[in-house]
């Protein structure tokens, strides 16, 4: 029986985050040798490098507890009030950081506790859609009561402020949903509520969603060299970083723009480090590795027969697809900057152990859809061979 499970585990999803993660630690140490901040050279490679074991240890432990666990109220509910108690706490002990009020000092370390909120909207979610199946079309009993949860962190994690955040969190929400089985037209109501509800916000928060820095964003996003020493700084040596890699780039280790010239080249500006010292094979092996984890995790959700196991693999996959075109979008500037880190690459210890411990439950769901496939299905076939397949075959198609 444990032979068989171990068997069942996706090897090649763990070692396409474990290469990634390796990699990233790689360019953290690469990007970070030359920082603004005073601390030695190794400083974040050390501090990586401790996230990544950490990360490595949560993630086995949620690889190898049954994802079904997380379904029952006993777990739920201890996880919602933490995960708000964490955003709510904040704004009494919290550390601001790039103008946000988005840690909490814990010794030498910080913990972000919005990434943690991410995990939680999709665990939650999944698990809430997943019971309602029955009554999913049912507006105000199936479809409102969860989004409860969601409009309170989505709002916490707003005035921090941290915008970009909660725009991923609300937007890893919308794909849970659309996912759910709900009706079109329940989601059109949704659609329809939300921007009653977004508009008279916007007019109370206008001083920080239309904040000086966040216009001067915008403005840089269009013509990054109109104001290059200014505005449109971070964008503009972004640029010069990943126009000057080529297609080999100029070697590890030797970024010009790291040298005091890229801010952050370690967290949110990493892919142009990338780009600049490997060129287009280090941004390929990137895109590929990111790529894979995405369209592997879509396919787990729609192979698992589960609806709380699909909707938890499709909500893990859209949080890693979402981040990354933010993150890859602001850098290369398709869309504006927004400070979302790289997935697996970009420094970060509560980005890291979010990560492993999401990842860990996708491998773990895979687990489940590889093994009942493999050995319980043909068993249950052998043992009851009077069963008349047709009919399930047919609820099925009528679901």
């Amino acid at each position: 029986m444990v032979k068989n499970i171990f068997k069942s585990y996706d090897y090649s999803l763990i070692i396409v985050i474990a290469l990634l993660s390796l990699f990233g630690l790689v360019m953290v140490y690469s990007a970070s040798l030359v920082t603004r901040y005073e601390v030695p050279s190794d400083f974040f490679f050390d501090k990586q490098k401790m996230n990544l074991l950490v990360a490595g240890i949560f993630f086995v432990i949620t690889a190898l507890i049954p994802y079904k666990a997380m379904k029952s109220t006993k777990f739920l509910l201890p996880m919602v009030i933490f995960s708000l108690m964490g955003l709510v706490v904040l704004f009494v002990v919290g550390h601001v950081a790039n103008n946000a009020l988005s840690w909490i000092k814990v010794g030498a370390r910080s913990i972000q506790p919005a990434e943690f909120a991410k995990l939680s909207v999709i665990i939650y979610l999944s698990a809430v859609y997943a019971k309602k199946q029955a009554y999913i079309n049912e507006f105000n009993k199936g479809v409102v009561p969860p989004l409860v949860y969601l409009a309170l962190v989505v709002m916490l994690v707003a005035v921090q402020p941290d915008f970009g955040t909660a725009g991923i969190i609300f937007l890893i929400a919308a794909s849970i949903i659309v996912s759910s089985g709900m009706a079109w037209k329940n989601i059109s109501k949704l659609v329809l509520i939300i921007i009653c509800l977004i508009a008279p916000l916007s007019l109370i928060m206008k001083d920080e969603i239309f904040s000086e820095t966040r216009m001067d964003r915008l403005v840089s996003y269009s013509d990054p060299f109109e104001d290059e020493l200014d505005t449109g700084y971070q964008l503009a040596n972004s640029y010069y970083a990943i126009g000057s890699g080529g297609i080999t780039g100029l070697g590890l280790g030797q970024s010009v723009q790291k040298l005091g010239y890229l801010p952050e080249p370690h967290t949110d500006f990493i892919i142009a480090i990338i780009s600049e010292e490997l060129g287009i094979f280090g941004v390929g092996f990137v895109l590929l590795c990111l790529a894979y984890i995405v369209l592997r995790g879509i396919y787990i959700g729609l192979r698992c027969k589960d609806p709380f196991g699909s909707l938890l693999a499709i909500g893990i996959s859209s949080m890693i697809g979402i981040q990354s075109f933010i993150n890859l979008g602001g850098a290369t500037g398709i869309i504006p900057l927004t400070g979302v880190t790289l997935p697996f690459v970009s420094y970060g210890g509560s980005s890291m152990v979010q990560l492993a411990i999401a990842m860990g439950i996708l491998v773990n769901v895979s687990m489940f859809v590889q093994f009942e496939k493999k050995y319980k299905h043909p068993k249950a076939e052998k043992t009851a061979p009077h069963i008349n397949h047709s009919v399930g075959n047919t609820m099925h198609t009528r679901g």
